[in-house]
């Protein structure tokens, strides 16, 4: 018989169940919407942002299933995690977060990293390709391209966090809308 993680009853979205094949055991933690978010059998996954509390994930899956431009899935009090999905010869933007880290991961696709001191000099470009990760000091400018043949997946991790709980933009416009709004 298997057992799923334990998780003590004062941890959010936490089951108090026997698991055993008399009330449903595994499958009835398989199926169980509360954990949908860790379990790979949910290729659906509902992508909305866990806020703060813990959280297992597997990430290239979520990546890969990411439909839109931005998808915040994960925003705590010191860090964020987001989804993005560049549709083939878009880019990111170029953009600047003065007190802020940002990490980014290639999970599909590839693209050209773009970085400086200023929006008019970049001197850092590079390719990046399926599995790169690429890190964006605060205070630089930066954009990613997409130059392959499909879209671009990635996962970015911002410290602090970037962008409002829960934010999904379905498309750049969208996103850019939204951020021109918000400065």
């Amino acid at each position: 018989m298997y057992y799923p993680p334990y998780r003590p009853s004062h941890w959010p979205n936490a089951v108090n169940t026997q698991w055993n094949y008399s009330n449903g055991g595994y499958d009835t933690w398989l199926n169980n919407p509360n954990y949908r978010s860790i379990n790979p059998k949910y290729r659906d996954t509902n992508l909305v942002d866990y806020g703060s509390n813990p959280f297992v994930v597997d990430m290239e899956t979520v990546t890969k299933n990411n439909q839109n431009f931005r998808t915040a899935l994960w925003t705590g009090k010191h860090l964020q995690l987001t989804l993005m999905s560049i549709d083939v010869g878009e880019d990111i933007g170029l953009e600047v977060h003065p007190h802020l880290d940002q990490f980014l991961r290639i999970e599909e696709g590839q693209g050209l990293v773009q970085m400086g001191d200023r929006k008019e000099y970049l001197n850092f470009q590079q390719q990046a390709y399926k599995d790169y990760a690429i890190f964006v000091p605060a205070g630089k400018w930066h954009n990613l391209i997409n130059t392959g043949h499909q879209p671009l997946k990635l996962y970015s991790i911002y410290a602090p966090p970037e962008h409002p709980f829960g934010t999904v933009h379905e498309t750049k416009a969208i996103a850019m809308a939204a951020e021109n709004h918000r400065y």
